[in-house]
């Protein structure tokens, strides 16, 4: 399988998505929303496209400190305010429901202690979720040792894992600072579906792996791991390629006819599934092959 044999090629390329990347989260960072941070939102609608320059007016007016104002959909629109009181909300309320003749679809407000909290959950929830996931595999590859041991396919699947959400956290601090894009718990749920999916195909892959090496073993065939584990990239390659396909246009589809509400949640999706299931074959396999290939120049 080429994959195997051009690794260093694909090995530069994801250096560079995951510079690129590390470069916006810690030149830029998140947008944090206000289930992050605190604050409250309004999802409004009117009978006609809004009349952008009237909202920020009559926003400004009042005297509520800074706010953002984004269009969504063609009559609807979303502002972004401080936490604000049972007044000042009915306040701005009234500029839509009576200036702009629309409604009120949502208003949410999130104290900064929730806001906290929330941060420190969705943290520990996603270390929670790849420490799982590296001890299952741990014990599920445990009896395979030659020629390379079951943790360290627990450590590859821990560095995809770390490039499959590396790549969508990246895509999302550079659309936060140039178009004010905030992440919220969705966000963090859609990371956690990348994670899933994700060990998913390289699970599927590994077990190829597994599979070939019992084989060759059981019929007395002497293949190096290189090929064993280019013919398992091979032989998975077609389902993993079909089952990412599949669900990317499902995700295409519901980011670009679903509501305002959730297209960031499909975003982040569809980001995340295309670099997990690159790094499951052009990244998780190969790295198998190179801890092999030092782990034997090391012993010699």
């Amino acid at each position: 399988m080429q994959v195997i044999k051009y690794r260093k090629i694909f090995y530069i390329f994801s250096a560079i998505i995951i510079a690129v990347s590390l470069y916006g989260i810690f030149a830029y960072g998140l947008n944090l929303g206000i289930d992050f941070k605190g604050g409250t939102l309004i999802e409004a609608e009117s009978v006609s496209p809004p009349n952008m320059q009237k909202i920020n007016e009559s926003l400004t007016q009042q005297n509520i400190g800074s706010f953002s104002v984004r269009p969504t959909g063609e009559r609807g629109v979303i502002v972004r305010t401080r936490e604000l009181s049972s007044e000042e909300l009915k306040s701005v309320g009234e500029i839509f429901t009576a200036n702009q003749k629309g409604i009120i679809k949502r208003a949410d407000t999130v104290g900064p202690i929730l806001g906290e909290e929330l941060t420190k959950k969705a943290l520990w929830s996603i270390v929670w979720v790849i420490v799982a996931i590296v001890l299952f595999i741990t014990f599920t590859f445990h009896k395979v040792s030659k020629p390379v041991s079951s943790w360290k396919y627990g450590a590859v699947a821990i560095v995809a894992l770390l490039h499959d959400i590396i790549v969508p956290a990246g895509v999302f601090a550079y659309l936060g600072y140039f178009h004010g894009v905030e992440i919220d718990a969705l966000f963090v749920t859609a990371l956690l579906v990348v994670l899933g999916f994700s060990v998913h195909d390289t699970i599927v892959v590994f077990d190829r792996t597994r599979e070939n090496l019992g084989k060759n073993n059981s019929a007395k065939i002497s293949k190096d791991f290189e090929t064993i584990v280019g013919e398992s990239v091979s032989q998975t390659f077609t389902r993993s390629i079909n089952t990412s396909l599949t669900t990317l246009i499902a995700l295409a589809v519901l980011y670009f006819a679903g509501p305002a509400s959730t297209q960031n949640f499909a975003l982040v999706l569809l980001i995340g599934i295309t670099a997990g299931t690159y790094s499951s074959i052009f990244i998780g396999s190969p790295l198998l092959v190179t801890l092999e290939k030092f782990q034997n120049r090391k012993s010699k």
